[in-house]
């Protein structure tokens, strides 16, 4: 996965490098700024086992900020924003793995460096009774939520710090 790249961030970003697990680290930008969830709109995507994109709907694409060109063949964490922790991701995948459904709170980062929150919910594709896949299906999340959500992601992140 590419770094994010200066030019395309808002200004004020602060620059990180983020530890990805089998990948070299990556650049990001992140802004402090949030970009509200519209009304009435679900943001769907599917990957392959490996948590590539295969599929994303315009909402994704317009909510990124990425074209789909640049999301397609991507992992999915192409929108991992620093403040969730590597545990949340841990327990995603391993429940979808063993087959059942994900749901969660989650901060994703866009390609402009802002931020939006969503509530998640990750089902395995299965044919024949395999998994060959997975597809998220978001929406726009509660803001108590979202509040009760901050606050666990702050306390895990201080937890994992070395």
């Amino acid at each position: 996965m590419r770094d994010m790249q200066a030019q395309d961030v808002v200004p004020g970003c602060e620059q990180w490098i983020q530890p990805l697990y089998a990948e070299e680290p990556r650049r990001l930008y992140v802004s402090e700024e949030e970009v509200p969830y519209p009304d009435g709109r679900l943001i769907v995507s599917s990957t392959d086992l490996e948590g590539i994109i295969t599929f994303c709907n315009d909402s994704f694409v317009q909510m990124s900020g990425y074209s789909e060109e640049e999301l397609m063949g991507q992992p999915h964490s192409i929108l991992r924003h620093p403040d969730i922790p590597r545990v949340a991701f841990v327990d995603l995948w391993q429940t979808v793995q063993a087959g059942k459904r994900w749901q969660g709170y989650v901060k994703n980062l866009r390609k402009d460096g802002r931020f939006y929150w969503v509530y998640a919910t990750v089902v395995p594709n299965k044919r024949g009774g395999v998994i060959k896949g997975y597809t998220s299906v978001r929406r726009k999340p509660s803001r108590s939520k979202v509040a009760e959500a901050e606050a666990l992601y702050k306390k895990l992140l201080a937890e994992q710090a070395p």
